[in-house]
């Protein structure tokens, strides 16, 4: 019997992976390492840049208003159509996130990173970028369990998936779970 699409999401959520620092982590210590994570950065004035490229935009979109709305962090996103042309006429698309982050990130601030593949040039350039401007870097990823943006973050979540939708819906719970545990922690200390 062919399994449903909502029993193979349900099945990808139990096998997400984390790391920290290539060490192996329980998803929901990943999750709680992150909150911290997060808290820190806000508390010393920093801020949380997410990057994603179609439905992972949507996904940074949706995370940055609710980190910054409903948690009371400064986050933000590039997807604005204008930055995105510009950058992308003038400089090349592999450099439409890199761009934006080596003129706004300062050390101490926090890269997250979607992509489903892990092998977006973009979203490696950005990473690039932000590790350079010593920031923290967060990354979502699935396909390959070999993708080069699972080994770039302090702290990965990777789905052992093929297929968009799967991928896409655990990375946005990842990122809903650690948007609440913020939220959790900002008001229940």
């Amino acid at each position: 019997m062919k399994t449903s699409t909502l029993q193979q999401i349900a099945a990808v959520f139990s096998a997400i992976q984390a790391s920290a620092s290539a060490r192996p982590l329980a998803a929901d210590e990943a999750i709680a390492l992150a909150v911290r994570q997060v808290l820190a950065a806000a508390k010393k004035g920093n801020k949380v840049i997410l990057i994603g490229n179609g439905g992972s935009a949507g996904i940074c979109g949706h995370i940055a208003v609710d980190l910054l709305k409903n948690a009371g962090v400064p986050a933000l996103t590039f997807n604005d159509a204008s930055l995105l042309t510009c950058i992308s006429n003038d400089l090349g698309y592999e450099q439409v996130f890199a761009k934006p982050v080596q003129m706004l990130a300062k050390k101490g601030d926090m890269l997250i990173a979607v992509s489903s593949s892990g092998k977006s040039k973009n979203i490696l350039n950005a990473a690039r970028a932000a590790s350079l401007k010593g920031c923290r870097i967060i990354t979502l990823s699935g396909f390959s369990p070999a993708n080069p943006l699972r080994k770039m973050g302090e702290l990965n979540f990777y789905v052992p998936s093929f297929s968009y939708g799967a991928v896409e819906i655990a990375h946005l719970a990842v990122c809903h779970a650690v948007v609440d545990g913020v939220i959790s922690r900002k008001h229940h200390g």
